[in-house]
């Protein structure tokens, strides 16, 4: 975030968001149609974990209220178990919802990475999450995560991730904007969607994220998913 007052009232809103019940109830319906590409990168996730992790591997979802990537992955893989971290109680409870009947595969933990257990997992993943966290919080986090994780082991994140040229990152929060009207949001709405991003969120540089996963003691970031404004990666413990 842009200074600490705006990093208090932005996650303080995002508490709100992600906790308000009409909004999570409607949470499911929205990165599917407003991420470019989600469900393949969901799948794209689970084909990179699995080229690591064994069959009956244990994965850690930092983010994962919701429970979309935890349905994604436990259908992909039936012997793995899930540990899942979210700080909102309504997006933990929306995520047994989502996952049905795979819920028994999946311990979910109320709070932030410190909320994680200690491990070691043999994969971990943090999507559309570390937008919401300055760059500081999200070296922590990265290195918290590495801690936890076996020798190795893959961590794959997505997020906000734009270049940084004056010429450069306007466009492409300009195509978001247009991504999301073509995706049915009403055009007032879609503006006010790329001023919240561009006002609200510490977007970093592809080579700033690649940085800070590199510092917390990653090997091989890999670009693996790129959709407008957002990116993903896989590095190894």
């Amino acid at each position: 975030m842009i200074g600490s007052v705006q990093q208090g009232n932005l996650m303080t809103d995002i508490q709100a968001m992600f906790s308000d019940p009409h909004a999570v109830a409607k949470y499911t319906e929205g990165p599917p149609r407003f991420v470019p590409g989600y469900n393949s990168m969901l799948s794209t996730a689970a084909i990179l974990l699995a080229e690591r992790a064994r069959e009956d591997a244990r994965i850690l979802a930092l983010g994962a209220g919701g429970g979309l990537e935890l349905r994604a992955f436990a259908q992909a893989q039936p012997r793995w178990t899930f540990d899942g971290v979210d700080p909102s109680a309504a997006m933990l409870d929306l995520a047994r919802q989502t996952l049905g009947p795979l819920a028994s595969r999946a311990h979910l933990h109320r709070g932030y990475v410190d909320a994680t257990p200690e491990g070691p997992f043999d994969g971990a993943t943090c999507l559309l999450t570390l937008h919401f966290v300055d760059a500081a919080e999200r070296r922590r986090i990265a290195s918290e995560i590495r801690r936890r994780l076996k020798p190795g082991a893959p961590f794959v994140i997505a997020h906000f991730s734009i270049p940084d040229r004056d010429d450069e990152r306007p466009l492409w929060l300009s195509r978001y904007s247009a991504f999301l009207a073509a995706s049915g949001v009403e055009p007032d709405k879609a503006a006010a969607a790329r001023d919240a991003v561009t006002n609200h969120l510490e977007i970093l540089t592809p080579a700033q994220d690649e940085a800070i996963l590199r510092n917390a003691g990653f090997s091989e970031p890999t670009l693996f998913y790129a959709g407008f404004t957002f990116r993903g990666w896989v590095a190894y413990a």
